[in-house]
């Protein structure tokens, strides 16, 4: 609708006679629907004034798109900025020494225990974090600094939950509106009506489901279809199938094999569910505090041709937990010995933790460590301040920017 802009003057003259300006507003299913009428029209014009010619020249060749990896990573480092804007001081980067390469047609299962760095590794490659151009390519082109990888749909990323944080009522609360997810997905601009009535159909989706009616199961379908709408090249899944269940997930994977074979497009997949998954990727990474232990072929991981995937991994996540916790004990005794060769009291290294109060000492020689709640928040140099507002462990108040209202359309 038109807003209505003031005219003004600083002595008050010509007010009476200039015409108030308007500054034409809309809505954002107003805005996507203006976008996809225009790429229609503009999809229209384009098939009409490009007939060829009898006397055009041939076509030149171009150069081969798997010349170029679909994904480079070299040598990334990276860390999360803390309230001053720089890295907090004394914490290792999360993400260090990075080097990964993946080629087109490839569906590389991204395996790591929580914590490990993969949604941070999947957020970078998406873009939605600024590091070096030469860290990253994607489509041989960095992924924050040209925005047209996303824009064009080039570049899918689909993760996280649709929630928000809603005042007196909470965090992560889901995303409601009134109206059928058919209105949603159509409202995507540029999508081709033969590609979405596919992902209907393999996620089994209702166009005529409410929003605001839609079990977490199919909210998640709904979210997946509008990600995968438009044709990508390369596309980032993190944690996308937890909501879904067998035969969703099932029909997920086979739509994405479909596309990685046919158009070549290259599918890194981040989860913790793995069953039924042996035969879906054709390489494998593995991520362990926030390094890249390995990424290789499918070929060349034996518990994949036994159907031990979830074995392997189980294995991996537990040499990993005993290997932070052993660094935990060294750290700690470290810290210890510094303090007593300097007469005074040894600060906690690594948190709100102390000796087992039974003096237990582990395979390797050193303390037991166990949880202290009297230190809780303590580190070496510096504490993290606890957020006292509505919502715990949140920078912002939830009533910010929030709403109890449902979007109805």
């Amino acid at each position: 609708m038109p807003v209505p802009v003031s005219v003004t003057h600083p002595k008050g003259a010509g007010i009476k006679a200039a015409s108030a300006a308007v500054l034409p507003s809309e809505g954002p299913f107003e805005r996507l629907k203006r976008q996809a009428a225009e790429a229609e029209a503009a999809a229209g014009t384009s098939a009409e004034t490009a007939a060829p010619s009898a006397a055009a020249p041939p076509a030149t060749a171009t150069a081969d798109p798997t010349s170029t990896p679909a994904i480079e990573v070299r040598d990334l480092d990276f860390s999360y900025p803390g309230l001053d804007g720089r890295p907090i001081p004394g914490l290792p980067p999360l993400i260090q020494g990075m080097r990964l390469s993946l080629p087109s047609g490839s569906r590389t299962l991204l395996l790591g225990a929580n914590g490990a760095g993969k949604t941070t590794l999947l957020r970078i490659l998406a873009g939605k974090h600024m590091v070096s151009k030469d860290a990253v390519r994607i489509l041989g082109q960095p992924p924050f600094h040209e925005t047209s990888l996303t824009t064009s749909g080039e570049l899918a990323y689909v993760g996280g939950s649709w929630a928000r944080d809603v005042a007196f009522a909470g965090a992560a609360v889901p995303l409601t509106g009134d109206f059928p997810a058919r209105r949603l997905l159509d409202s995507v601009p540029g999508a081709d009506p033969a590609r979405r009535d596919a992902l209907l159909k393999a996620l089994d989706i209702d166009p005529e489901w409410r929003m605001h009616r839609v079990s977490d199961g199919q909210r998640r379908r709904v979210q997946v279809a509008a990600g995968l709408m438009r044709p990508f090249r390369v596309l980032l899944l993190d944690e996308v199938t937890v909501d879904l269940d067998v035969l969703g997930r099932a029909s997920l994977m086979d739509f994405l094999r479909q596309e990685c074979e046919q158009r070549g497009c290259a599918v890194v997949y981040a989860t913790h569910i793995f069953d039924g998954l042996e035969g879906w990727p054709t390489h494998v990474a593995y991520v362990a505090r926030g390094a890249l232990q390995f990424a290789r072929p499918a070929a060349e991981v034996p518990a994949l041709k036994k159907g031990r995937l979830l074995e392997m991994v189980a294995e991996l996540l537990r040499e990993d937990r005993e290997e932070q916790a052993k660094r935990q004990r060294v750290a700690v005794g470290e810290a210890e010995k510094a303090a007593n060769a300097a007469g005074g009291k040894a600060a906690p290294a690594l948190g709100p933790v102390r000796e087992s109060a039974t003096g237990e000492l582990a395979d390797d020689g050193l303390p037991v460590l166990e949880y202290d709640s009297t230190r809780d928040g303590e580190v070496s140099e510096f504490g993290y301040l606890r957020n006292n507002g509505w919502i715990g462990g949140t920078l912002n108040m939830s009533l910010k920017l929030s709403s109890n209202a449902v979007v109805r359309n």
